[in-house]
């Protein structure tokens, strides 16, 4: 267990309390450890702590429009890489026919997050509807498969050699943001049944199982999805972002950790989605610049209006890798203690990684290039 030496001190003009009440003409900046919830220092500057003239070098600021002249693909190990690190790794998938074979994940647990479209996953456990906005979460050795009724465009969240888990919501109880009973497990009904007659290409079911990032295919001459009962506790689960109902504080600008989703080994998913903004007259009403001095940030952006945010659309991912400090972009921060909205209207998809992420080779065809030029203010 780390320690830490608590001494909390107020040296010069400062404000007593976070995200409030700023000293007139000064811009606060949060250094913090463990991502929000380790010791922090609140520093009041003179100048906005992003209005910075350029960048050079591997920490600048990136966006991609991960949408983009995206193929479909037949599988989602065909799917466009992203993001990864030795914990999770990060792809873009598009689905736009009926997968002809089964996938089986052998090096982690797999989190779907479905952006468009809407079809049928049948699994080991089942069927399950899916639509946009839903996350599955799809326990390591999952066989399964798609077929879309619209076209699918999913992210694909790998917890390489861990498990997903739900957070702990602390005194505010286990029901808080979304009661664990809305979570939807797959179902033995007709539509997964029906399927188990279906004969594969030639007669045969192929499934591609990865592991150790290679491809293995296991051929069966029957649909090995053929299971007429199950009982236990591990099972694929659903979750949409409609179902999510955000801490809110009318006086406190909440930190992003508040909104966390799931959990895995050494990173964490969180949801933004709708919510009032602050209604205290010194409270901050945007993100608050901070140093995540420990966490690489990873945002992708499913539907609305990206309050914080100048010229991103839905589709669209920004990377932040941790050492620099970053923020709301300068239109955002005019509005930072006044909205002409009464709420947010917002969607995304947030991951923090402990380890740093490296970018994969070919995305800079779908890059922003001058992303991290979109904070200059003269």
């Amino acid at each position: 267990m780390r320690r830490y030496i608590p001494f909390p001190r107020i040296e010069g003009t400062a404000s007593r309390q976070a995200h409030a009440d700023l000293p007139p003409g000064t811009y606060e900046r949060e250094i913090g450890k463990e991502g929000f919830f380790g010791p922090a220092t609140h520093m009041y500057h003179r100048h906005p702590p992003t209005g910075w003239l350029g960048w050079e070098g591997p920490l600048r600021p990136r966006a991609f429009d991960l949408v983009r002249d995206l193929p479909a693909a037949a599988g989602p190990w065909q799917a466009r890489p992203v993001l990864s690190n030795a914990h999770t790794a990060l792809r873009i998938w598009q689905c736009d026919t009926a997968m002809d074979h089964l996938v089986r994940n052998g090096d982690g647990d797999e989190l779907v997050f479905v952006h468009q479209g809407a079809g049928d996953l049948f699994c080991d456990y089942g069927h399950l509807a899916v639509e946009a906005g839903d996350y599955v979460v799809l326990p390591r050795g999952t066989m399964w498969r798609l077929v879309p009724h619209r076209p699918v465009t999913a992210l694909l969240v790998e917890a390489t050699g861990s498990t997903y888990q739900l957070p702990d919501r602390g005194m505010v109880g286990p029901h808080a943001v979304f009661d664990p009973a809305v979570l939807d497990t797959p179902a033995i009904n007709d539509a997964f049944l029906a399927q188990q007659d279906h004969a594969g290409p030639d007669g045969i079911w192929r499934v591609a199982v990865k592991r150790g990032g290679r491809l293995s295919t296991v051929s069966y001459p029957f649909n090995p999805l053929d299971a007429v009962g199950w009982k236990g506790d591990l099972a694929p689960v659903r979750l949409n972002v409609r179902d999510i109902r955000p801490l809110m504080s009318h006086r406190y600008h909440l930190p992003p950790s508040a909104h966390t989703t799931f959990v895995a080994d050494r990173f964490v998913v969180c949801t933004f989605t709708p919510r009032p903004f602050e209604t205290d007259e010194g409270a901050l009403k945007v993100p608050f610049f901070h140093n995540n001095d420990d966490y690489d940030e990873v945002l992708f952006y499913h539907a609305g209006d990206f309050f914080s945010r100048d010229n991103i659309k839905a589709g669209m991912l920004t990377f932040h890798p941790c050492g620099f400090t970053h923020g709301p972009h300068p239109k955002a921060l005019a509005r930072a203690f006044r909205q002409s909205k009464e709420a947010t209207d917002e969607y995304a998809v947030m991951l923090d990684t402990r380890d740093a992420l490296e970018v994969a080779p070919g995305l800079e065809a779908v890059e922003l290039a001058a992303y991290a030029e979109s904070w200059r203010t003269r």
